[in-house]
């Protein structure tokens, strides 16, 4: 329990010998406690993408082989060029958010940047959602477009597909791709919705506490 909720469950109590706060001090306690969840949404969103490019680069080699054999190294490469400059924008908005917050001096002001800062989290949680089943979706037609040579490049790779008609081979692979990308879907929300969730949700507790204070 923080310090503010403490002081509210004291008071409930009937507890005569707290200290009566003023809208300055309550003011101050919700300003440091939402300056100081922004800031954690910054340091998350920086680990984030730290952790995404060192499991890039810790990709198979195989796996970077079998993208440029078959003519997609170059599109994801791009693609991904895109991904991260959208990345960064999201990391100087954050960074932006958090130093908003420190500085501002009013209720209305604070409880503007909780506003602008939770948006700003929903976009950035949307579009990495959305990008990540665009691209699998995208990875996944390009491969069945170019399921022959999928096969051919597989095959010479692994001696134990060399026996698999490629119809099964077509069905068995698609179908592990789609659950594999389900789960990968899956993942990424689950996170979203356990790390980020619950610095929105107090942010947003933090909200309806200004506006009490201000009315």
């Amino acid at each position: 329990m923080d310090e503010l909720e403490l002081l509210k469950s004291k008071w409930q109590d009937g507890n005569q010998e707290l200290p009566k706060l003023s809208y300055n001090d309550i003011y101050r306690m919700l300003h440091n406690k939402s300056a100081s969840i922004v800031k954690w949404i910054f340091i998350i969103s920086i680990f984030e993408l730290v952790f995404w490019i060192i499991l890039g680069l810790l990709s198979p080699e195989s796996n970077k082989e079998l993208l440029v054999q078959i003519g997609l190294q170059n599109t994801l490469t791009i693609f991904y060029g895109i991904h991260y400059v959208v990345i960064a924008v999201f990391l100087v908005l954050f960074y932006l958010n958090q130093k908003n917050i420190k500085t501002t001096d009013t209720v209305k002001n604070l409880m503007h940047s909780i506003i602008k800062t939770r948006k700003t989290v929903s976009y950035f949680v949307i579009y990495n959602v959305v990008s990540t089943a665009l691209i699998l979706v995208y990875i996944n037609l390009y491969f069945f477009t170019k399921k022959d040579q999928l096969y051919t490049i597989l095959i010479k790779e692994n001696e134990a597909y060399q026996g698999v008609p490629i119809e099964t081979f077509t069905s068995v692979f698609f179908i592990a791709q789609f659950i594999v990308g389900l789960l990968f879907i899956g993942f990424v929300l689950l996170f979203y919705r356990i790390v980020y969730g619950i610095l929105l949700r107090k942010l947003k507790h933090n909200y309806g506490e200004l506006k009490k204070i201000e009315l």
